[in-house]
């Protein structure tokens, strides 16, 4: 199990725990954290969460392909109308949940890790964070992740991270200037001031918390979900065959630095 869960003082802290591999999931951990999310709702004890990476090098990088790979690939509907994407329900509003959910990031996040940082309510991160999108450089669309961040961002900020791919990243104080990132921390200690956060959130009466995160998300659902009723077809018309993408994955590991700005 490469997801762990401590609940005290009315917060859950869910730390993604492997960081030989940037903390990237697999098909196992996609469902762990579904279910994680889902026994939170009927948790009591539990009225604020925390989600973050371990080791301080990465938060999350998404879809770990050579776990993936080796798990068999995802079947595919064969249609362009509707795509099995293992990610698709990591995030806590994804599973109904309206607790409130703090991200805590330290280093990398990119691509996947995107599907919880678009759920979490706020994002606390440090100055050396990096935040970026590498799939079009890999032949792939960026439409759930892309959608996510839109709503995040500003558009020309979340368009620019979604169309350079790899070659460049977002660095925390830039994140922080355009909204993306509620609070700068101290490098290695992105968790506790998350965990400040929390511990404040969960002493509050829960019903009047959580209704207010039902408000606030009320406010964005309608456009967000329309925006992603077209995401499954721009997937199936705009990505390359998956041996294409893993050629270019293979071909781009050895390129150069990416810009941060």
């Amino acid at each position: 199990m490469t997801i762990h869960v401590e609940r005290q003082d009315g917060v859950a802290t869910v730390t993604l725990d492997n960081p030989a591999k940037h903390n990237a999931l697999d098909l196992a951990d996609a469902r762990s954290l579904t279910g994680i999310w889902r026994d939170l709702r009927t948790d009591g004890s539990v009225r604020a969460a925390v989600v973050t990476g371990a080791g301080g090098r990465a938060f999350c990088t998404g879809v770990d392909r050579a776990a993936v790979a080796q798990q068999g690939a995802v079947p595919q509907p064969c249609a362009p109308f509707a795509v099995e994407d293992p990610l698709l329900r990591i995030g806590p509003k994804s599973n109904d949940l309206w607790i409130p959910v703090i991200a805590a990031v330290e280093g990398m996040a990119c691509g996947g890790a995107f599907y919880l940082l678009s759920e979490a309510e706020f994002l606390v991160a440090t100055e050396e964070s990096t935040f970026f999108d590498p799939h079009t450089s890999y032949g792939m669309v960026s439409a759930y992740e892309a959608m996510g961040m839109a709503q995040r961002m500003p558009f020309g900020e979340a368009a620019r991270m979604a169309l350079m791919g790899a070659a460049e990243r977002v660095s925390g104080r830039r994140a922080y200037e355009t909204g993306l990132i509620s609070e700068l921390a101290p490098a290695g200690g992105a968790l506790e001031a998350a965990l400040c956060c929390a511990r404040t959130l969960a002493s509050y009466p829960p019903g009047a918390v959580q209704g207010t995160v039902r408000a606030v998300w009320a406010a964005r659902e309608a456009a967000r979900d329309h925006a992603r009723a077209l995401a499954t077809p721009l997937i199936a018309l705009g990505n390359l065959p998956p041996e294409q993408q893993a050629e270019l994955f293979a071909e781009r590991r050895g390129g150069g630095p990416p810009r941060v700005r």
